[in-house]
């Protein structure tokens, strides 16, 4: 297992194709300040140059929480909330979302990742959440959004969960804010998590997700969640116009090959029912 120290903000490691990334900072709650902002773009561009990651695990540090957003105590944060316009700009149509530094598919990240969510989720942390492949969550998670409550309109983090969840719960978690929190079971059952473990199975399970995908050929992944996002994004009409170019460019007939002589010649996977 090959180990990098050198973030302030994250823990990161990795090992048979799955690389482990950690929200540290857990004294708050793992909410992100600029330095993390900076850190988890860097990270994720770099994945995209790294050939020996074939999928992600995003957690954080404790049980607390996974990560509640935005750190308004930080003191580039502080500033922020005490100016009039956003971040420092000399008017309100140029504003730099944080956000967009944070998750995997705004900083073009085409592999897979799992999101194992351990304790609070709320606010800013759908930002990663919501651009995650596979959620999963420990049994005592909840998940929240907190903006209405303390006066600011709920915006980029709907738009993102209404990739996963309807309408009238994005509408109900985003204006009741900080009132009711989803549990991990409503969120199993609404559709934001597919799965809740005990809080004790959860790097176990997120372990054998991660290995499980880890062992796909790349191009096979990476073609197989071009072609989902796209549908999510585009509609399945607009997103049929591009199937024939992400297919065959995720196609590698030696790939192909070497996946017929397994499909006619090894013994067939037992598969783990959920």
């Amino acid at each position: 297992m090959t180990q990098v120290t050198d973030y302030e903000t994250l823990l990161y490691s990795e090992s048979d194709g799955v690389a482990w990334v950690t929200l540290n900072r857990p004294q708050a709650l793992n909410s992100f300040d600029s330095t993390m902002q900076a850190e988890m773009r860097g990270l994720w561009r770099d994945l995209r140059k790294n050939d020996d990651v074939r999928c992600i695990v995003l957690t954080g540090a404790g049980d607390r929480a996974f990560c509640v957003g935005i750190d308004r105590n930080a003191d580039d944060t502080y500033v922020v909330f005490e100016r009039d316009t956003f971040y420092g700009t000399s008017n309100n149509y140029m504003y730099d979302d944080p956000g967009l530094d944070l998750g995997p598919k705004a900083n073009d990240l085409w592999k897979p990742v799992i999101c194992a969510v351990n304790g609070m989720a709320c606010g800013g942390a759908f930002y990663m959440i919501a651009e995650c492949d596979i959620i999963i969550a420990a049994e005592h998670a909840t998940f929240f959004d907190p903006h209405v409550t303390y006066g600011q309109a709920a915006v980029y983090e709907p738009m993102k969960l209404l990739q996963h969840i309807s309408l009238g719960n994005v509408l109900r978690l985003s204006l009741l804010g900080a009132r009711e929190r989803i549990s991990a079971q409503t969120a199993l059952q609404i559709g934001l998590v597919t799965e809740v473990v005990p809080a004790d199975q959860l790097h176990e399970q997120a372990a054998w997700l991660a290995e499980s995908v880890a062992s796909l050929p790349p191009n096979v992944s990476a073609g197989t969640l071009r072609a989902v996002w796209a549908a999510n994004d585009l509609g399945p009409l607009g997103a049929a116009s591009m199937a024939p170019s992400i297919l065959s460019t995720a196609t590698d007939k030696d790939v192909m090959r070497a996946g017929n002589e397994a499909f006619e010649n090894q013994p067939r996977i037992t598969p783990r029912i959920r």
